[in-house]
């Protein structure tokens, strides 16, 4: 099978095309990333010399190069984890955000349609569901995004959804949990307070602390996106769950437990703007597919940690960017 991996130099994606290229070693790989700040071929250091991997350096809004690529490797299925993702930058620049994650995602399903692919899979995220103070939001749950990053995503859901239903187009969208798990930009919250207390640093934690995540391993998710590219019903929307919630106060006892460290390293700080309270997914339209995910939290949190204090090689150079920016100004903290 030949695959196109948009965005395959980030962190999900990173650790997808490994996992593929270890499961299935008669699969070829094509890596089309952007390489903005969190798109670091560092993620895919040890296959870079693999003879079924290729990256190539491009950018999903401009279509010609979506189409010289299917046009010239005869691929099979495309799986998009090319996105803008961070709240808090979109905040700051929705623009960035509206081009890759909506126009970006158009030329996508545009070539799926030239090129008669087989399969398109969208990664796509709980946020588009807003917030919910009880209960699991279902694949029927209406959209009612609360920030331009999840509005963005919305957008290119519904998109998806009429390609589906107008030209018929083989695609399946999925709407996941939060990730967690190696080569994790720092700048999410787990891997940026693990970061930050490696380094001796306090962690920011908006508003109360009470806002709820469910996580999933990111080896979990490589392992769902498999399962749907050869079992996966095409037209179908999937939520990608565990069940595992946890407010981030008791994910951030978890993280300076496993360090040693008290909860003097907690800074609390004014909440951002349109923070959602809660996300939590119905999961078992996949689970009666046949899927389940395999990884106990406290095991994977563990595994990470663990991961992040042998590998100061690849988070360090990353924290000496320019990223922090937006906190520095607004909380004066790092």
């Amino acid at each position: 099978m030949n695959l196109l991996i948009t965005g395959g130099a980030g962190f999900a994606g990173s650790n997808f095309i490994r996992h593929i290229l270890k499961k299935y070693p008669n699969y070829k790989i094509i890596n089309l990333d952007k390489l903005t700040y969190a798109g670091n071929l560092d993620n895919l250091k040890d296959i870079e010399g693999n003879a079924n991997y290729k990256f190539v350096k491009g950018d999903i809004v401009d279509q010609r190069t979506v189409f010289k690529i299917c046009r010239n490797n005869k691929i099979d299925a495309i799986i998009n984890y090319a996105a803008e993702t961070h709240v808090d930058r979109s905040i700051l620049d929705p623009d960035a955000f509206v081009k890759t994650d909506v126009i970006g995602t158009y030329n996508i399903m545009e070539a799926v349609k030239e090129f008669k692919i087989s399969r398109f899979i969208q990664i796509s995220t709980d946020e588009v569901f807003g917030s919910i103070s009880k209960g699991l939001f279902t694949e029927d749950s209406p959209f009612l995004p609360n920030s331009p990053y999840s509005a963005s995503k919305a957008s290119a859901d519904l998109l998806c959804r009429s390609y589906i239903k107008t030209y018929n187009l083989p695609v399946i969208v999925t709407h996941s949990c939060n990730f967690y798990g190696p080569y994790q930009y720092p700048e999410k919250l787990i891997p940026l307070f693990i970061t930050n207390l490696l380094e001796n640093k306090k962690v920011p934690l908006y508003g109360d602390g009470k806002n709820i995540r469910e996580w999933i391993y990111v080896l979990d998710h490589c392992w769902a996106i498999d399962f749907l590219l050869h079992k996966g019903v095409v037209g179908e929307v999937y939520n990608i769950g565990t069940g595992v919630e946890k407010k981030n106060y008791q994910t951030t006892d978890i993280i300076l437990k496993e360090l040693g460290l008290s909860k003097d390293k907690i800074e609390l700080i004014k909440d951002r703007p349109g923070h959602d309270r809660r996300y939590a997914v119905d999961w078992s339209k996949l689970k009666k597919l046949g899927w389940q995910p395999e990884y106990d939290f406290n095991d994977a949190i563990h595994e990470t940690i663990r991961w992040y204090k042998q590998n100061e090689w690849w988070w360090k150079k990353l924290k000496s960017g320019q990223y922090l920016e937006y906190y520095k100004k607004q909380y004066g903290i790092y």
